[in-house]
């Protein structure tokens, strides 16, 4: 049985309607002729900001601080008012034989075709199997975006006693939602050996909210029948095990990139993100189809996300415009302890990436680290950067450190120490 799809043939349509999506769609809406159209599969676009009832968001993009909440509505605001047409509850499961997206609505079936694509779906924690944490399945246990919905879309209780896995930024954003849900969180636990997060936030929080920090020490069991009752906690250095009472775990960060459209279009996936391998006009290797936000990156903050969004408007618009890129370009490879950077592709005659910045993530603390950048086996850049290289938060490089390369030279290789 053949099912009917409606077809629509708006100029851009951009797949993900949080940060990095509507500022793609404020940004295209307000220069083009055309419809730009945004496709969300939640019931309402503003995407992860939308849970997070706490402020620090806003700042780099709109030069504002704001709860999350209402820098989401912002978000969508300035879109609509762009002219975007936002369409929610709108899921893209795949491309047409004829190169759409294919979309499933409650109102039917949509064939989508537009002369430019972008993606911005985003970035997810992993879930408890991915983790491989062993114990009984019961309930309690939740990710920091499951979290986040129960307690501020759905004003569901969480439980009293909450053990946070992780001390990333997100983390602490999910002991603002407990602490919001009443759930005190009595043990927050990280396998690193300083913790991710900025240390200005995290002294706030052990002080002010008295969350006991421990670095060094991991969960290897969930202890429960129906619910959590508790968890083991392991000291990686002694290898020591204590039992620590609680009805909720939260399991924060370890991010991977929603990249099922990627793989379903077969567009070339950068081995080290996971998501698409993008150059620094954020162009994948199909003509037309553009990628931005935590996507690229997972996972940065919801204004740089948004940035990303104002960098790749230009190269659609570019691409509409019938501006076609370099052919000449470079890969730009992480080295250890870097374990990706974004982009990985620089072309002649682009311009630098989203705010001059190149992201990377770093598995090991380097405190005053300085970045090398080879060429044909030789350093052609070093620089001492004043901000530490942290796991756990996005290493920022200023992009300049490439301008000593060569489109003829190969691959561009780059490392910390």
């Amino acid at each position: 049985m053949t099912t009917t799809r409606t077809r629509l043939e708006p100029e851009v349509v951009i797949v993900g309607g949080g940060p990095a999506g509507l500022r793609t769609a404020r940004e295209l809406a307000a220069t083009l002729p055309g419809e730009v159209l945004v496709l969300d599969r939640e019931e309402r676009a503003g995407g992860i900001p939308r849970h997070c009832a706490h402020t620090g968001f806003g700042l780099r993009d709109l030069h504002r601080v704001m709860q999350g909440p209402v820098y989401a509505d912002r978000m969508v605001h300035d879109a609509e008012r762009a002219g975007a047409v936002i369409r929610t509850s709108a899921t893209a499961t795949g491309w047409s034989t004829t190169g759409g997206l294919e979309v499933t609505t409650p109102h039917g079936l949509l064939d989508v075709h537009a002369r430019a694509v972008v993606l911005a779906t985003g970035a997810r924690e992993r879930p408890r199997a991915a983790r491989l944490i062993p114990g009984h399945r019961v309930a309690g246990v939740h990710t920091t975006g499951l979290l986040q919905n129960l307690v501020h879309l759905r004003g569901r209780d969480v439980g009293r006693r909450a053990v946070v896995v992780g001390s990333e930024l997100v983390s602490w954003s999910a002991v603002l939602t407990l602490r919001h849900a009443g759930c005190r969180t009595v043990l927050m636990t990280s396998d690193r050996r300083h913790v991710e997060t900025y240390g200005l936030l995290s002294g706030a929080g052990r002080h002010l909210m008295r969350v006991p920090v421990r670095t060094r020490t991991r969960v290897t069991r969930v202890l429960g029948s129906r619910t959590v009752r508790a968890v083991e906690i392991e000291d990686l250095d002694t290898g020591v095990r204590e039992t620590v009472d609680c009805d909720t775990v939260v399991l924060t960060g370890d991010w991977v990139p929603d990249n099922e459209l990627v793989r379903a279009a077969g567009l070339a996936l950068d081995p080290g993100t996971r998501g698409p391998l993008v150059d620094t006009a954020l162009r994948t290797d199909r003509p037309g189809v553009f990628a931005a936000g935590n996507l690229l990156h997972p996972v940065d903050t919801a204004d740089v996300a948004a940035l990303d969004g104002e960098r790749v408007a230009a190269s659609v618009r570019d691409h509409l415009a019938g501006r076609a890129p370099d052919s000449r370009a470079v890969r730009i490879v992480a080295e250890e302890p870097l374990r990706w950077i974004s982009p990985s592709l620089r072309r002649v005659g682009d311009g630098p990436p989203a705010r001059g910045r190149l992201l990377a993530w770093t598995d090991r603390y380097v405190p005053a680290p300085r970045v090398v950048v080879r060429q044909d086996g030789r350093v052609v850049a070093q620089r001492r950067l004043p901000w530490p290289a942290a796991p756990g938060r996005v290493f920022r490089i200023p992009s300049d450190v490439l301008d000593a390369t060569r489109p003829d030279a190969g691959e561009v290789r780059i490392s910390v120490g």
